[in-house]
């Protein structure tokens, strides 16, 4: 009696084994989905990239390099003053805006970004700015 009724729960043991791994049931077809995977995302370009070879970009780029504005501008990120990216972001490249933000690197300028004064760069001459305001205005985002 003991050895069929360890038959019989062996046997019940299998079948449920054999039903929840997909073997019972009535329906026998099965169906494949496939999932499209989106093709990888292209790296973001950075504005360097974007621009390197624009006349505009390699003469502002040299010339803001020669004056210093490095210690306190970067292309993408703010450091002590904008990124040129968020002043390219502010103003259009109009004539008014280029006289404009000239005449704020050359006197200085405080308020528009916050309380950090813009210090006076006056030995710098004023073709150069407009070249470097040029180029700092060619980087939008």
């Amino acid at each position: 009696m003991k050895l069929s009724k360890s038959i019989s729960f062996g046997l019940m043991a299998v079948s449920l084994l054999t039903y929840a791994c997909g073997g019972g049931g009535s329906s026998t077809s099965t169906t494949t989905e496939t999932v499209a995977t989106p093709p990888p995302a292209a790296a973001p370009v950075s504005l360097e990239d974007k621009y390197k070879d624009d006349p505009v970009f390699i003469a502002g780029s040299a010339k803001t390099k020669e004056a210093g504005c490095t210690a306190c501008h970067m292309v993408e990120r703010k450091i002590v003053g904008p990124s040129y990216a968020d002043v390219a972001a502010k103003y259009e490249s109009t004539p008014e805006n280029i006289e404009l933000l000239t005449s704020h690197v050359i006197n200085g300028h405080v308020g528009t970004w916050g309380e950090i004064q813009m210090p006076a760069h006056p030995q710098l001459a004023k073709e150069d700015v407009e070249t470097m305001v040029k180029y700092v205005l060619l980087l939008k985002k």
